[in-house]
């Protein structure tokens, strides 16, 4: 069976059929989007329940118990600057998985005849759609329009149709080697060029300090604790020496974000005219430039798959871009590195080059969290594509046909349905005289934040399992 495939997905690559559609890109896909909707699980708020950690109090397990709600904790929520999570692996699988799947989508627009200025048309529309869609979405309620660009949605817009020019072109006739060089090239200048621009800029001490007080004042009106605040505001000098170039709120984004964003109207709190001055999780809308880079490299997996290579040849050039983007990360900034660098009894042991931050997507980020997408595809390839267990993937395949639906119902409907699901359980459970039945498990339980979210995981699943049988792919 897997020989079969290979044969097809080779001969597609080649051009002598119509382009073959990796189940295992769907199963990735798909994986990502049920996680992005899962919210989290509601681990964290598990993690800080006396009803969940006591559970073994006293006993021999309680260390054990305590200690993976801490890291699912972890694992489960973006970190608050530098550090890696699996939760914050979702916005790079899906900016990777971008670039994964250009290669495929133009061989199927050329083989029906699309000439390449109407393939550019195309990308330029669709790159505007996932604009305006990222800001409707991210304005859901406010009394304006939020015009905020950090979502992915609207990062993977203002990048896409400039990744779209580095895609193969047949009439070149170039090698799939000589693409990869040029994508390659095309990372190394991003990067590089973002990394030189962020060095090179200094906030002026006037505005740092206007920050911090709109920082301060901000998180005191939510009624944050001063140890909080003076937590937050350490991030803003965290970082000393070069770099300092990558603090949160006083790097050279987030200056371009001050000028930027004051350009549309705001709905802004009463404080200093009323302008944005910081996101508060320290997003920056100019994130799409150096993402681009993860993107470009999700293009290169792309070419490789499509490159009629044989397969065990394309999951081994994975598993080593993925090796080599670590390594490279990890001689940026040797945070990144999983031995605390800075224990060793070595002078020139800890260093950064570039720190490693996903809320700016700063350089080292973009490499290092491409590392673990590529491997993770390559996990994917090989079980699905290569040893061919499809059914393992299907349900998630299933998602990943048709994730802007998934996304769109996680963004708009995830709140109404939770709630709508406790009210009917609650009433099923009175009908049937039940004190802890279905009501009782998503409203009252201890686990009932990650059952809650488990339902209506399942219930976005059964309309894209409903969409997937009926042959409705909403796509841009």
């Amino acid at each position: 069976m897997a020989l079969g495939l290979q044969k097809r997905i080779t001969e597609l690559a080649r051009g002598s059929g119509p382009p073959a559609r990796l189940m295992s890109l769907d199963a990735y896909r798909g994986f990502i989007m049920l996680a992005m909707a899962s919210s989290a699980f509601g681990f964290s708020t598990m993690a800080n329940s006396p009803d969940v950690l006591d559970q073994f109090s006293g006993t021999a397990w309680d260390g054990t118990w305590r200690g993976v709600w801490r890291w699912l904790a972890y694992e489960f929520e973006h970190v608050p600057w530098t550090g890696c999570g699996f939760w914050d692996l979702i916005q790079p699988s899906f900016m990777f998985m971008v670039g994964v799947a250009v290669p495929f989508s133009t061989a199927r627009r050329a083989q029906i005849g699309q000439s390449s200025a109407r393939q550019f048309a195309h990308v330029l529309l669709r790159s505007l759609i996932l604009v305006v869609l990222g800001v409707f979405l991210s304005s859901q309620g406010r009394a304006v329009t939020n015009f905020t660009f950090v979502n992915v949605l609207t990062q993977i817009g203002l990048g896409y149709w400039v990744l779209h020019l580095f895609r193969v072109r047949p009439k070149w006739n170039w090698s799939p080697r000589s693409w990869l060089v040029l994508q390659g090239l095309a990372v190394a200048v991003v990067l590089i060029g973002y990394w030189g621009w962020f060095q090179s800029y200094s906030i002026p001490e006037e505005e740092r300090e206007t920050v911090e007080r709109f920082v301060a004042q901000q998180m005191q009106s939510r009624g944050k604790s001063d140890a909080e605040v003076e937590r937050e505001l350490g991030l803003t000098r965290d970082f000393t020496g070069y770099a300092a170039h990558w603090n949160k709120h006083t790097n050279a984004a987030a200056a371009v974000d001050r000028w930027f964003l004051n350009r549309f109207p705001r709905q802004e709190p009463e404080w200093e005219g009323a302008r944005f001055w910081v996101n508060e999780g320290g997003y920056q809308t100019l994130n799409f430039v150096p993402s681009l880079a993860t993107m470009l490299l999700g293009l290169m997996a792309g070419t490789v798959l499509r490159a009629g290579w044989l397969m065990t040849d394309a999951l081994r050039w994975m598993l080593l871009a993925g090796a080599v983007c670590f390594l490279v990360a990890m001689a940026l900034d040797t945070s990144t590195w999983p031995i605390p660098f800075a224990t060793w009894p070595i002078p020139f042991a800890t260093w950064s080059i570039c720190p490693s931050v996903k809320r700016i997507w700063s350089p080292t980020w973009a490499v290092f969290s491409s590392g673990w997408t590529f491997w993770i595809l390559a996990a994917f390839y090989w079980i699905v594509d290569i040893r061919g267990c499809r059914r393992i993937a299907w349900p998630f395949a299933v998602v990943g046909m048709n994730s802007i639906a998934m996304y769109c119902m996680s963004q708009l409907m995830g709140g109404w349905t939770r709630e709508t699901l406790k009210t009917h359980s609650a009433t099923i459970d009175s009908w049937l005289g039940m004190d802890q039945g279905l009501g009782y498990l998503l409203t009252q339980s201890a686990y009932a934040p990650f059952n809650s979210r488990v339902a209506v995981l399942f219930v976005f699943w059964l309309i894209c399992l409903w969409m997937y049988r009926r042959s409705i792919f909403i796509r841009i």
